[in-house]
């Protein structure tokens, strides 16, 4: 089937904001024979950055770090990949750009999904007066965190473009707005404020959004079918609202499919991305549906306090490390009861200090890393919180309980 083509409006050299949307804080090393395009240079920049790894290890909805079976962020965001691409590629859009932003779009997920994030927020606005969002986080993390080895092995930031880093912090998909069009103007990406305050810049970006809500809710559901938490009752409510064709099972494909093809059917340039009014409808009461009987199910209150109870003591015992001018030093004393723990919280740390305030044993360390130095010299507390928060932010589920279990075996 032929659908409306995007190819006028793609995010490619024909494009007359081309050049913005290619647009990097510095320019990257160029290999003379290099085959790639920028959007496809971020694509492998993230592929190979840690904070992609750690995916693996980082939960969707489930917790459950020893089944094979559950899914992970690392497979939602393939899934969103996959999603993405296919609508892409169908409307004739730049499918570079969207594996790009479908690559590094959870990049600033807390442990523990949702609910790390939750805990991390309450803990943000306590201590830094404002307020911590996985889309931003995600934006922070690209631009200022991950870092990559040059072609001299030094460690510098992944250094993206505009595009991606846009479809990154604006892929938020909570809001029930289900035809999506590019915003016009190239605003600072410091910006934004809220979650979804503005749309992506490119139509690519808006793929990507969209793709996020169908994957993340057909995978669910599939996910709490298999861990008992849907009844026979419940099920036939799905049933009924997804209004499969008789025969048809609810899953993963059976929803992604069918709205896939809805969304390749009906968009257009002047609509923008979107579902057709019957699909969309579809859309939010599976939304609803989830909400009702999977993210608010009561067998997820323990899974809660001990995601809490592991991401608050994390923060005050690294917390309760600072003084003021002394935090390397406060930190070493600290690392006799917590050996582990406190010895990988200051390599982190040397990454993103002045050299000045590097321990002479660490300067080795800190010479590879040419990257921005966000912490500086940690001259007061309020920018060792933020790299408390940062730290914290970034581990997987399986190392904050490896940490936690350090700190309660003392």
């Amino acid at each position: 089937m032929k659908y409306n083509s995007f190819k006028d409006v793609a995010a490619t050299e024909n494009n007359p904001n081309y050049y913005k949307l290619i647009e990097r804080e510095a320019p990257l090393f160029q290999s003379p024979n290099e085959i790639r395009k920028p959007f496809a240079r971020d694509y492998t920049r993230l592929l190979h950055c840690t904070a992609y790894r750690r995916l693996k290890h980082k939960t969707q909805v489930f917790y459950n770090i020893e089944s094979d079976h559950i899914c992970t962020r690392m497979e939602h965001v393939l899934h969103v990949e996959s999603v993405s691409y296919t609508i892409a590629k169908s409307l004739e859009l730049n499918d570079e750009l969207t594996h790009a932003i479908a690559m590094g779009h959870d990049l600033g997920h807390a442990p523990f999904g949702h609910y790390g994030e939750s805990i991390i927020n309450k803990l943000s606005n306590a201590y830094l007066g404002k307020s911590f969002w996985h889309e931003k986080n995600g934006l922070y993390f690209v631009d200022n965190i991950e870092l990559l080895p040059d072609h001299n092995n030094q460690l510098k930031n992944l250094n993206l473009t505009y595009a991606v880093r846009d479809g990154i912090i604006s892929h938020c998909g909570e809001k029930d707005i289900n035809s999506i069009l590019p915003r016009k103007d190239f605003i600072s990406l410091n910006d934004f404020l809220l979650p979804g305050q503005y749309n992506p810049i490119t139509y690519e970006g808006c793929v990507v959004k969209i793709s996020d809500k169908i994957a993340y809710l057909g995978r669910d559901i599939e996910d709490a079918i298999n861990l008992g938490f849907l009844s026979e009752k419940d099920l036939k409510e799905l049933s009924n609202i997804v209004k499969l064709d008789n025969g048809s099972i609810v899953n993963t494909s059976t929803i992604m499919g069918n709205m896939i093809r809805d969304i390749c059917k009906n968009s257009s340039v002047e609509k923008g991305i979107c579902l057709s009014d019957k699909m969309s409808d579809i859309l939010n009461k599976i939304k609803l549906f989830n909400y009702e009987h999977i993210y608010s199910n009561e067998r997820f209150e323990t899974f809660k306090k001990y995601a809490e109870m592991i991401i608050e003591q994390t923060f005050y015992t690294l917390l309760d490390c600072y003084k003021e001018g002394e935090v390397f030093e406060q930190l070493n004393k600290k690392k006799q009861i917590y050996p582990n723990v406190i010895e990988e919280f200051i390599n982190y740390l040397v990454k993103y200090c002045d050299y000045s305030i590097i321990p002479e044993n660490y300067k080795e360390k800190a010479d590879r890393c040419k990257n921005k130095k966000i912490y500086d010299k940690m001259q007061n507390k309020n920018i060792y919180i933020q790299a408390v928060l940062d730290y914290i932010s970034g581990m997987t589920d399986r190392y904050a309980v490896k940490v936690f279990n350090e700190l309660i075996t003392y």
